[in-house]
């Protein structure tokens, strides 16, 4: 169980990420709305203008995505089971919250996923089998 002084500070920062997302995801809409496209120029260059648009439009489906698991991690906060692993129920230590405000597992059941989805993404290779060549843990699949 988390303490109210780490309650608040992992309060603070999920505040501070969604104010943060909210505005990228602010000027990304003005950004779209405001897109003029220049009829009449060579394929290359409508082309490439096209290709940064598209570019920012991920983006901003990126960060509209983050922006959902900010939310949910305050719902989970308030609810008092920020700290509480989805897969296995046990306690998501304090630092990992704090490293990683949006994370909704706790070290063990992310390196568990992590290594089946190497063994999804290279059949055959013996991938997941050692439990060796984990990265750092994925933003966005947390």
């Amino acid at each position: 169980m988390l303490s109210n002084t780490e309650k608040e500070q992992l309060r603070s920062v999920l505040e501070s990420a969604r104010k943060r997302l909210a505005k990228v995801g602010q000027s990304a809409l003005n950004y779209s709305m405001n897109h003029e496209r220049n009829i009449g120029r060579d394929s290359i260059d409508e082309s490439m203008e096209e290709e940064i648009f598209s570019t920012e439009m991920r983006l901003h489906d990126r960060e509209k995505y983050l922006l959902g698991k900010v939310d949910r991690q305050l719902v989970r906060l308030r609810d008092d089971v920020i700290d509480v692993c989805e897969d296995c129920g046990e306690k998501i230590a304090f630092k990992r919250l704090l490293a990683r405000p949006v994370t909704t597992l706790c070290i063990d059941c992310k390196e568990q996923n992590e290594r089946q989805e190497a063994a999804v993404e290279q059949p055959g290779q013996g991938a997941g089998l050692d439990g060796g060549g984990l990265g750092e843990v994925g933003a966005a699949d947390e």
